[in-house]
């Protein structure tokens, strides 16, 4: 299996139910950075004023989020990372768990600013193992996830994506 090649890509191959649930999670504790982006995607979808857009709630704004196919790069890779610091903390922690890697509740505590050593095809096999509990579909989003996000550091990932159970 093939990764995408970008977030967007991910992002329209997702169920709408996915979609929803990254928008949902994304307007629960949207990063400020990707605030104004999110507000001109929703603007630009439903042919709103960006006041009118600012004023809808949160799960309207998610609705209409969820249903653009095309957020733009840094908009869909802040949406899948709303994805899984949402609902898919458990099949982070496990994957995050099955690497040693040191983390808070999923999310990788990264020593200072250098980037994490890349990781072994050994540790790769073992965290895809540690995940054959949760949907393939889920874990396959999650790998092509992390790879976009550091190529140089998960590019293991890519080459076990096969041993993901069918979708």
């Amino acid at each position: 299996m093939a990764f995408q090649p970008t977030a967007i890509r991910i992002w329209k191959h997702l169920p709408q139910e996915d979609r929803l649930a990254a928008a949902t999670a994304f307007f629960a504790e949207t990063p400020s950075e990707l605030a104004g982006t999110a507000i001109g995607a929703l603007v630009k979808a439903r042919h709103l004023r960006p006041q009118a857009a600012r004023a809808l709630a949160p799960d309207a704004r998610a609705r209409i989020l969820a249903t653009v196919l095309d957020p733009g790069e840094p908009l869909a890779q802040g949406l899948l990372v709303a994805l899984h610091l949402g609902q898919r903390r458990p099949l982070l922690r496990a994957f995050l768990d099955a690497l040693a890697l040191p983390h808070e509740d999923g999310v990788l505590k990264e020593e200072g600013d250098a980037p994490g050593s890349p990781v072994t095809p050994e540790q790769a096999k073992a965290g895809v193992a540690a995940l054959a509990s949760f949907p393939p579909a889920q874990v396959r989003t999650y790998l092509n996830t992390l790879w976009l996000q550091d190529p140089d550091r998960w590019g293991a990932l890519e080459a076990v994506a096969d041993e993901v159970g069918p979708a």
